[in-house]
């Protein structure tokens, strides 16, 4: 579905349906995103939209199974683990050209299984493993940084696990973000992990440094070796970016997942030709933004 703006440039919706649509809520772990985001429907009887499944790629060590009994919700297991073990590959990887294979089978198999929800839009609570179903349908992500900061034209709060945060930290801020993206493809050769449109961010969260000084953490950053070991670096700064990383969840996360949630499943947001992104705010009209302010019951729109 398309519309004209009145500024000779077209809106293209990232939703096609006429009615609820249907979501599909993907998670590896705790699934605290995922809860967050189906507790806010509670009592909703003019809910904007209806969450179908939840899937999981680590069936036995997550907690889709008791949030698919809690909320009364289909449950969809896929085990990537066993998916990768069961083709003689220890371990889950994208680095060898038949892990990547691997992954585009095992992305198949999920298709076919979800086939029969009739999916509109996914939402990525948690949800480990980086996989093309981002290009079936339109999948949210919630990102634990502001991907609108922004140098040399460059995102610089991205990455996995905690890097955002140990990025802002060592850059000196005071406060953490949390911004709700349009989660992309991959390739398989990287160079796309967010970057797409940034629907909204947070409100600021203090961080707690913990009694430690800047140039402390900077230190053990320096002492770190040049890649990340598996399982993480265990050192000082991943300790304490950690900590500020379960306080942005409840104060920045839970914030703003599910207002954009919401509003994306509305139709308030859309994009031009070119990508930009815009939203329309209760009816006015689109506009072109940058991304849109979530903090509670405050919504501001960021041009």
């Amino acid at each position: 579905m398309t519309e004209g703006t009145g500024k000779d440039c077209v809106i293209q919706h990232f939703l096609h349906t006429d009615g609820k649509p249907l979501a599909a809520i993907f998670m590896s772990g705790a699934g605290s995103n995922a809860e967050a985001l189906l507790e806010s429907l509670r009592g909703q009887n003019d809910a904007s939209w209806s969450p179908a499944v939840i899937v999981s790629d680590a069936p036995e060590k997550s907690r889709a199974r008791v949030l698919a009994r809690k909320f009364k919700i289909f449950l969809l297991e896929h085990d990537i683990k066993k998916f990768y073990a069961e083709r003689g590959e220890s371990r889950v990887s994208l680095m060898s050209e038949n892990g990547r294979r691997i992954r585009e089978e095992w992305t198949n198999e999920l298709r076919e299984k979800l086939s029969p929800y009739n999916i509109d839009f996914g939402i990525l609570a948690g949800f480990v493993p980086l996989s093309n179903i981002t290009s079936d349908f339109p999948c949210l992500n919630v990102h634990p940084g502001d991907l609108t900061v922004e140098e040399n034209g460059r995102r610089i709060l991205v990455g996995l696990h905690t890097l955002p945060i140990e990025t802002a930290m060592l850059k000196g801020f005071d406060s953490l973000r949390s911004s709700v993206i349009l989660a992309q493809p991959y390739s398989g050769i990287g160079g796309e992990m967010d970057t797409g449109p940034v629907l909204g961010v947070s409100g600021p969260v203090k961080i707690d440094f913990q009694g430690h000084s800047l140039d402390e953490l900077k230190q053990v950053s320096r002492a770190r070796p040049a890649q990340r070991p598996v399982g993480g670096y265990k050192d000082l700064l991943e300790e304490v970016a950690k900590h500020n990383q379960e306080l942005l969840k409840e104060s920045g996360d839970w914030v703003v997942f599910p207002p954009v949630t919401s509003d994306f499943a509305a139709g308030k947001y859309a994009c031009d030709q070119e990508g930009a992104l815009f939203y329309d705010m209760d009816g006015t009209g689109w506009r072109k933004i940058k991304t849109v302010f979530c903090d509670g019951a405050k919504k501001e729109i960021i041009l």
